[in-house]
Parts: C-alpha cells; structure tokens; sequence
C-alpha cells in the first residue's frame, strides 16, 4: 500500500452483520486503543510497510485485520473493514498475473509466493466474499469513481497541522442512481462503446459488496500531501464530470470536450509526478 494512493469505500451498516460480528465492531467503536479516524489511514499504511521491509516481504498476514474505518451518520454506526489478508491475495494475484515470472521471484521468494496462492485459493474454494469493501488507485483516480457523487457532498480539510483530506461521502443508493443515469445518458447519447469497462465494473462491485442502507466513501487518501493547497482547493472533478453528462444530455458538444479537456489536464499532472524526483 503506498502512500500516494486514492480509497474508494464501503461502510456497511452496523445491523448488516452477523450478531456476532455486530458485537465485535461495537465494541471495537467504543475502544481506546483503536485507530481514530483522523490516524487510522497512517496506521494500515505503517502497517503494510512493516510487511514489505521484512525480509524476506510478507505478502499477506496470516491473519485477517480486526481494524476498520468507522463513521456515525444520523447516530448510526457504518463500519468497513480493513480487510487487509483479503486485498493483499488479490492485489499479489493481480501482480502475478501482470508480471513476468523472473520479476516475481525477485521481489517474493517461492516459499512466500506459495504460501500466499494457497492461503488465496483455499478462501475461494471455501465460498467465502472475495470482493473487498475498499477499492485502491495509486497516482491517480479513475474518471468512473467521480460519478457516484455530487459536489455538495465534497469536504476538503486543509489544516495547519498534517491533516490534508479531500473525500466525498453519499449514500450507495444515490450513487447507484448517479451510475445508471450516467450510464443511460452515454448509452442514448453516443452508444454502447461509450461505456467503458471500469464503469461496468464499478456498477457491479457496488452491487455486489453494498449493503442497501450503506454508504460509500471517495477518499483522495494520501494524495493530498502530494498536491499543493491551491491545486486541491480548485479540484472540483466530481462536479465537473456532472456537468459534463447534463451538457451530454443536452447535446451541448463543446462544454463537453471543455470539461473533458480540463479533468484530463488536471489528472494527467498528478500521474505526472510519479516520475519526478
């Protein structure tokens, strides 16, 4: 997990779980010793460079995360969990499949490879949820994760301290509404083509992870210590992305490529800086 990494998440409500994970978690929200909100971020990513320095790197604990982000929204307890075990099997099989066997095998050696595939594999074999409630981007944020949210729902904290944040927050219904009208406007507007495959796939993994009372998170996590105030104080994707489907909608072409044009500049900086020294 690297610093400069955007979150989109997930936080179920606390009566979508079992009785007695229900009694974990609100045990877990009243603790003291928990991560708060405010440090939980640091404390998984201290956590998976504490992983990867070890030699040889440990690819996934062997035990799943008891640690989760939580919010109380109209005094109710949302809560997701790191699921830390979990990402890390599917982030490894991503990098396998991605890369040559050469290359694996100078980053993790065999033994831990193999450990980590069987520890994946006899979790899916087991019928257990192999969809994590966190979604992750380095560098950058994908076009897609905007949509789901509107610009009211934006909150930018720039403090004196080293509290950077800028995230949304909306409930997954509303922003399942916002995918399918999206998706509506391109599908009547330009066709089919113009849907691409990670906004089909956003679709279904908020259908398939979200508990219908959820809410879900667009967290810009560590990137904003990577940007300068006035870069994320004039940072307005999400309602520039909303512009551009109402001018869409209404055949408006050229605020489309304007808006397009913008978001591309804006994102393509960012993704820039990941080369610089």
């Amino acid at each position: 997990m690297l610093p400069y990494t955007a979150y989109l998440r997930v936080y179920q409500p606390i009566t979508a779980f079992s009785p007695r994970d229900r009694r974990y978690w609100e045990g877990y929200a009243s603790s003291k010793d928990r991560p708060k909100r405010i440090n939980a971020l640091a404390a998984e990513q201290a956590e998976s460079l504490g992983r990867t320095i070890t030699t040889p790197p440990v690819v996934a604990p062997t035990e799943e995360s008891r640690d989760a982000y939580l919010r109380r929204v109209d005094e109710r307890l949302y809560v997701c969990p790191w699921q830390t075990r979990l990402r890390c099997w599917r982030s490894f099989a991503e990098f396998t499949a991605d890369t040559p066997t050469t290359l694996v095998d100078a980053y993790v050696p065999d033994r831990e490879a193999s450990r980590a595939e069987t520890g994946y594999r006899q979790w899916r074999d087991s019928g257990a949820e192999t969809r994590p409630g966190i979604l992750t981007s380095t560098w950058t944020i994908p076009v897609p994760w905007f949509i789901p949210f509107e610009h009211q729902e934006r909150c930018l904290v720039l403090s004196a301290d080293t509290t950077r944040t800028l995230l949304y927050l909306t409930r997954t219904s509303q922003a399942r509404r916002r995918l399918e009208h999206t998706v509506a406007v391109l599908r009547e507007r330009i066709g089919e083509h113009a849907i691409s495959g990670s906004t089909e796939r956003l679709m279904d993994w908020l259908e398939s992870v979200a508990h219908p009372d959820s809410l879900v998170e667009l967290d810009y996590g560590g990137l904003p210590h990577l940007l300068s105030d006035d870069h994320l104080s004039t940072d307005h994707s999400v309602a520039e992305i909303t512009d551009a489907i109402e001018a869409l909608g209404k055949g408006d072409g050229g605020r489309v490529v304007e808006l397009r044009e913008r978001i591309t500049r804006r994102w393509r900086s960012v993704r820039a800086l990941e080369h610089a020294n």
